[in-house]
């Protein structure tokens, strides 16, 4: 049994002739401590498979299943981080970490709230800015805020849509790096959502491309056959990363080729002419 499974998912928005069918005949499995990659283009659905699998929709046909259980709503078991960190501006660091802690926890006594909300906030480097409220802080450091949060909740599945997407090249590295360094500890399940093939490359054990919508598919899978913990200086000099890399970005330019072709429309001007007015 798959640790999260999708089940010939179809997702639909509006009825009738106004209706978009925005993923179709979606097939997926993930097992317990893989790290996954979904790679697509910009609005081709990514976050509505995301939002499915966390629960906040409903397939309009098939079934996603998470450790064997229908998926009907969101739950702790799976954590997700989002790309514009969701955070609430009145509170501060901490408080924002305590509060996923408390709902996540409801029977766990102040302290041990408090000594988890420290350790998370400490692991993404974020101790001396843990009184500080999200508009003294940078777009980076809102993000580790964020990260904080979700895995503080100990979720047994971590979502990432796009959670990097926003942020200057460096910022994303880094936070790259920390979050490879958070999961490697228990290897809890990881699925990023990401248009940065690099990005998934780097931090996943397979990526799966996500065919542009309506009607968006998942294409073939890619198993990236580099050992970890990764190297990215080394990474340009690796053989399989070469090949992998080459081999994604090539499919992908092909389905960009295909959306173009299909895209063209020949188009028919009316037969228009000048009214005549008489004077």
């Amino acid at each position: 049994m798959s640790y999260l499974e999708l089940r010939n998912i179809c997702k639909t928005y509006g009825q009738g002739a106004g209706s978009t069918k925005v993923l179709s005949n979606i097939n997926l499995k993930i097992e317990e401590g893989e790290f996954v990659a979904i790679v697509g283009f910009t609005g081709s659905g990514k976050t509505t498979l995301v939002n499915l699998i966390n629960g906040l929709l409903q397939p309009t046909s098939g079934e996603v299943l998470f450790k064997g259980n229908p998926v009907v709503g969101t739950s702790h078991e799976r954590g997700v981080i989002f790309q514009n960190y969701s955070l609430l501006p009145w509170l501060t660091v901490g408080q924002n970490v305590q509060m996923a802690v408390k709902e996540a926890f409801p029977k766990e006594k102040k302290g041990e709230i408090s000594k988890r909300v420290n350790n998370y906030v400490e692991m993404v480097g974020l101790t001396p800015a843990i009184n500080k409220r999200p508009k003294e802080l940078s777009g980076g450091m809102r993000q580790r805020v964020a990260v904080a949060r979700a895995l503080a909740m100990k979720p047994e599945m971590i979502i990432m849509d796009e959670p990097l997407g926003a942020l200057d090249a460096l910022t994303r590295g880094n936070l790259q790096d920390e979050i490879l360094n958070i999961w490697s500890v228990d290897k809890r399940t990881a699925l990023l959502i990401t248009n940065d093939v690099d990005e998934g490359i780097y931090m996943a054990d397979r990526i799966i491309p996500l065919r542009p919508g309506p009607n968006a598919t998942l294409g073939p899978e890619f198993k990236i056959d580099i050992d970890r913990p990764r190297d990215k200086t080394a990474l340009n000099d690796n053989p399989n990363y070469k090949k992998t890399r080459n081999a994604i970005i090539e499919y992908l330019m092909d389905i960009g080729n295909e959306r173009k072709s299909e895209a063209k429309t020949e188009y028919v001007l009316p037969d228009l002419s000048p009214k005549s007015f008489v004077a």
